[in-house]
């Protein structure tokens, strides 16, 4: 993909019982491909959630998010759309970010906002800014590319989120 073609988010995973939202960046191009939230195998997000609720893991994208809505956790991305070659969230240029205000008036219940990498976590800073009564917190990365910790460390830190549902 050449950095000319704008590349668009999905529709956020979400409904009235979410209380915390998972935001991402962008999805990678092997997301984009298949048309599902953290589709690339190298990307260990489902292996991790799965892990932390301590149930078995399945390659089937309706299971996936039936486990995240089971849990009252949606779904998005703080970019609805920009130009990237690639994946990498350093080759994103002239990012749109999605109305995570009007989602948040939109559904209520939810309380708490995590980021699945500082990247996220500074995309939404910088287009978003600070919300009062909402509890933020960043994850390290579930990437492949995000080679400094190995997946028990991550599941380690993300088992963290349990404390904000």
């Amino acid at each position: 993909m050449s950095r000319d073609e704008r590349i668009t988010s999905f529709q956020p995973v979400i409904d009235n019982t979410t209380t915390l939202l998972i935001l991402g960046t962008m999805p990678s191009v092997k997301s984009l491909e298949q048309s599902e939230y953290y589709g690339n195998k190298q990307n260990a997000f489902w292996r991790i959630i799965f892990s932390i609720f301590n149930e078995e893991m399945t390659s089937n994208y309706n299971e996936k998010i039936s486990l995240l809505k089971k849990n009252n956790i949606g779904l998005w991305d703080v970019l609805k759309s920009c130009e990237r070659e690639g994946s990498l969230d350093s080759k994103i240029q002239d990012e749109v970010p999605n109305d995570i205000k009007e989602l948040l008036r939109k559904y209520p219940n939810i309380k708490a906002i995590v980021f699945s990498s500082q990247k996220a976590a500074q995309y939404f800073k910088r287009h978003i800014g600070s919300m009062d009564n909402i509890a933020f917190a960043t994850m390290p990365s579930p990437s492949g590319a995000n080679a400094r910790m190995n997946l028990q460390e991550k599941i380690e830190q993300w088992e963290k989120i349990k404390l904000l549902l």
